[in-house]
């Protein structure tokens, strides 16, 4: 049987006579099948969106973590030390030195303004206000857009702690909320990062639960400070949940 299209009306004529009616939609059909797929698009693509901004974020984060941890490495391995302080890095003086030796460096400030190094505009999630840059002399920006702000720490009585990281991923850019782009993160003498905390009864790497309770008193709270975010993110295995 050999069938051909009618020339009108959606019809299919069989050679030998007969006629089946095409399937069609009315105009009022259509349009409302278009409404249901723009609400469920209304409704999901702002939720993917956000998700998709959130991996960026922490993409950026676990490649300066890592950027950070390679340079430790190699700065040990240089000196043929058992650990960063047996390497020489002791003083402000010497982190200085270690980020323009280990890093490479596009921008830097290294006195007490930020600019431009950072924004000078930055905010909690909760909304409150963030301004606790410490007292670091040096601020650098380095390849791939990212502002490291490490401050020399150690005090060998009270904790693990050798280097405070403030550390925004994208530097001046947008959108300057703590734990979205800035982050604060410590290391101690044998290069291990984690969250940051002062008790010499704690030690790196901080337990799961130790980080919890920082996310909770820090991360998400509106006191001015930038800890307890990336504590969260090592403990959902590199993933932004909150």
């Amino acid at each position: 049987m050999v069938i051909m299209k009618g020339a009108i009306y959606g019809k299919i004529y069989y050679r030998g006579g007969g006629n089946l009616r095409a399937p069609a939609f009315t105009l009022a059909e259509v349009l409302v099948t278009l409404g249901i797929i723009g609400v469920v698009s209304a409704m999901t693509v702002p939720s993917l969106m956000q998700n998709y901004q959130r991996q960026s974020y922490v993409t950026q984060l676990h490649k300066v973590y890592n950027i950070i941890s390679q340079a430790f490495v190699q700065y040990q391995t240089d000196r043929n030390a058992v650990n960063l302080l047996e390497a020489g890095l002791n003083s402000q003086d010497t982190v200085n030195d270690f980020m323009t030796s280990y890093f490479k460096i596009v921008n830097s400030c290294l006195e007490d303004d930020i600019k431009p190094c950072f924004s000078n505009n930055y905010k909690k999630m909760s909304g409150g206000k963030y301004d606790a840059f410490g007292t670091a002399k040096g601020s650098f920006v380095i390849a791939g857009g990212a502002t490291l702000r490490p401050y020399y720490y150690y005090k060998v009585e009270e904790s693990d702690v050798q280097l405070v990281w403030l550390i925004d991923i994208n530097a001046q850019k947008g959108p300057n909320i703590v734990g979205r782009d800035l982050f604060v993160m410590c290391s101690d003498i044998n290069g291990l990062l984690d969250e940051c905390v002062y008790d010499n009864t704690k030690h790196y790497p901080l337990t799961a639960d130790e980080r919890e309770e920082l996310y909770e008193k820090n991360c998400i709270s509106d006191n001015n400070s930038a800890g307890g975010c990336l504590g969260k993110v090592l403990n959902d295995n590199w993933e932004m949940k909150y």
